[in-house]
């Protein structure tokens, strides 16, 4: 209780933002997440920034062409910290948050008194690879050897649809699959029997 942690000012960047795009998480949030031209922040190449929701957007006027100046909160997450005004050319767009889903089309809506907009499919293929990914994380269900591009590739091989779907695989599934090994298909085949006895 007596300590005090003495915190550097994080290291600060000029780039410019290329284009926003709109990520989907595993609970449906639309996110939009500036892509930058690459610069190095503290020994490290950053190349997009989260921009979290559409009211910081408009808090800080962030525009696709903007000059921005970027760091890395707490020296790991990049953000975008203002926009350089003195350096608009008026060719700049006013970002617009999307009323649809990017990835499955469905209506994205936005909760009265919360900052996020939110996909509602219930099949919308991105809430089902995050949720599947959040579900055999070491934190959940820590299936060894399944990582989010063997169940991205899963899901848009419509070989599973949620995490039920998992522990139906067999071999032969799994041997379809681009760059699989049978020592690997093995060696999946028991994590996921493994995950069936996750305890608390």
């Amino acid at each position: 209780r007596w300590a005090v942690a003495w915190k550097f000012p994080a290291q600060q960047e000029h780039t410019k933002i290329k284009e926003i795009i709109i990520s989907v998480g595993r609970t449906g949030a639309l996110t939009p997440v500036a892509i930058l031209e690459p610069v190095r922040v503290g020994g490290v190449e950053v190349s997009r920034a989260s921009l979290h929701n559409e009211d910081e957007i408009r808090k800080k006027d962030v525009r696709v062409g903007d000059t921005v100046i970027i760091q890395r909160a707490g020296d790991v997450i990049p953000e975008v910290v203002k926009v350089v005004t003195s350096k608009r050319t008026g060719k700049e767009k006013k970002f617009i948050m999307p009323d649809r889903c990017p990835v499955c089309g469905s209506r994205a809506e936005r909760p009265e008194g919360e900052a996020v907009h939110r996909c509602t499919g219930i099949a919308c293929p991105a809430q089902i690879k995050e949720n599947l990914a959040h579900f055999v994380s070491k934190g959940a269900m820590d299936m060894d050897g399944l990582g989010y591009k063997l169940l991205e590739q899963m899901v848009d091989k419509k070989m599973i649809k949620d995490q039920a779907d998992l522990y139906f695989l067999k071999k032969e599934d799994l041997m379809k699959m681009d760059r699989m090994g049978e020592k690997l298909a093995e060696n999946i085949l028991k994590a996921i029997e493994k995950g069936r006895n996750t305890g608390l």
